[in-house]
């Protein structure tokens, strides 16, 4: 990590337990710090980080450029690629995802509800941190700064553990954020990285009931199903992002295309990049033919079942294995429904509970859609790609929960609380 805070290297012949114990020992004596600080003092530190991440960005692009090569030389995909690689446009995003977060407003201590009992004592619920949040990631070196700012709006100490593939960069954002945390005179252990890339530090971190509260983890199906099945600690899970748009019988064809266009290929390596287009077999002539030539001229392979690849010979015949797969490519499957209940039926069943969208004028249909369908995050008449914390107002996120419990869809600052009741009286005692 560099700046004032000193460098970290790479410890990957170090004991793994021991590196691991002192990051929680001192996590969990900066959550009690970070609990009781002040808006301001947050606030300054997420400042202070995103100066700092603005000048240091050619530090950062150095560090990114080191990951960049060494990801090549494994050829990893396009899609992962996309994810690490960094430039000018996301290192500012970076800094002023920062400083949204620090203008948003502060979950901690805010009244959630308050009322009076006949016995005179008034008893209110207030938000109060969850403690300290373990935040294993993949690929994408943002989500340091994004990861690191929220938990410290919220009031958490946060023990990040990125992508071996992100390690230089992630390091470099994780310096940024010292700088920030040293200025606000806070702990540094409020914001750590694991500085190894040993994967023993995963499970170690699973472990550690005694120093960490929840566990977030962020990335593909494989990483979180060793979480689900690994920790001790309760988990907010991420899971992949299966999603769907919809193009109802009553969508407006100019609507549709470019809502599917952008659904699928801005960027085809995020979570919220749509992976199935449903169709009604009512407008399947009039409108599927056109987003095809859309998908096919931005180059994307399509996957039909029979009624789509009879529309076009380019079509290739989809799998049932199709229906349930998140491509992070330029893929994407096509089926044909026969209606809002039948799409909504599939998207039940094959989805991964992170963001559908119906097209479709019909006030009836988008009602039935959106209360049916069981998704973190639903939408009606727009792209998928909204899917993210920071195009929801909420500064950044930490991910998308497809989970129930704790919290469900972009998780921010608010939904990394808890909270506490305060009672307050006047003497009464309990007949």
């Amino acid at each position: 990590m560099e700046g004032k805070a000193g460098p970290v290297k790479d410890r990957e012949n170090d004991d793994i337990a021991a590196i691991m114990h002192s990051l929680g020992e001192a996590a969990s004596g900066a959550a009690a710090a970070l609990a009781v600080a002040s808006t301001d003092t947050k606030n300054t530190a997420l400042t202070a980080a995103a100066t700092a991440v603005r000048t240091d960005a050619s530090k950062i692009l150095a560090a990114n450029g080191k990951d960049m090569d060494a990801a090549q030389e494994r050829d990893i995909s396009t899609a992962l690629l996309d994810r690490l690689e960094l430039d000018d446009h996301r290192i500012e995003s970076m800094a002023k995802g920062l400083e949204e977060v620090a203008a948003l407003p502060d979950p901690v201590g805010a009244v959630m509800a308050q009322w009076s009992r006949p016995n005179g004592l008034e008893i209110a619920r207030v938000r109060v941190p969850l403690g300290v949040i373990g935040i294993i990631y993949e690929s994408r070196p943002n989500v340091t700064a994004d990861a690191g700012g929220i938990c410290l709006k919220s009031g958490n100490a946060a023990i990040l553990r990125g992508g071996s593939e992100s390690f230089h960069s992630s390091t470099a954002i994780a310096g940024c954020l010292a700088q920030g945390l040293e200025q606000a005179g806070l702990p540094k252990g409020c914001t750590q990285l694991v500085p190894t890339r040993d994967r023993a530090a995963v499970g170690e971190m699973l472990t550690m009931i005694d120093c960490i509260d929840v566990i977030v983890p962020r990335g593909g199906r494989s990483l979180i199903e060793r979480v689900s099945a690994e920790s001790r600690i309760p988990v907010i899970k991420h899971l992949d992002g299966n999603c769907h748009v919809y193009i109802h019988a009553g969508a407006d064809l100019d609507m549709a295309r470019k809502v599917v266009l952008n659904a699928k290929m801005r960027r085809t390596g995020i979570c919220g990049a749509a992976e199935t287009l449903l169709i009604d077999e009512a407008v399947l002539e009039s409108h599927l033919p056109p987003i095809l030539n859309d998908l096919a001229g931005a180059g994307c392979e399509v996957r039909g079942d029979e009624k789509a690849a009879a529309l076009d010979e380019h079509v290739r015949p989809a799998t049932e294995a199709d229906w349930d797969t998140e491509y992070l490519d330029a893929i994407i499957a096509v089926r044909v429904v026969s209606d809002v209940s039948h799409a909504i039926a599939h998207i039940n069943l094959h989805g991964s509970h992170h963001t559908d969208s119906i097209i479709t004028e019909d006030a009836a249909a988008a009602a039935l859609f959106l209360n049916e369908v069981d998704s973190g995050i639903v939408m009606h008449n727009t792209s998928t790609q909204f899917a993210d914390g920071g195009e929801f107002g909420m500064g950044a996120e930490i991910g998308i929960s497809t989970g129930k419990l704790h919290a469900r869809g972009p998780v921010g600052a608010e939904q990394l609380t808890s909270y506490k009741y305060v009672v307050r009286g006047v003497g009464q005692v309990r007949p």
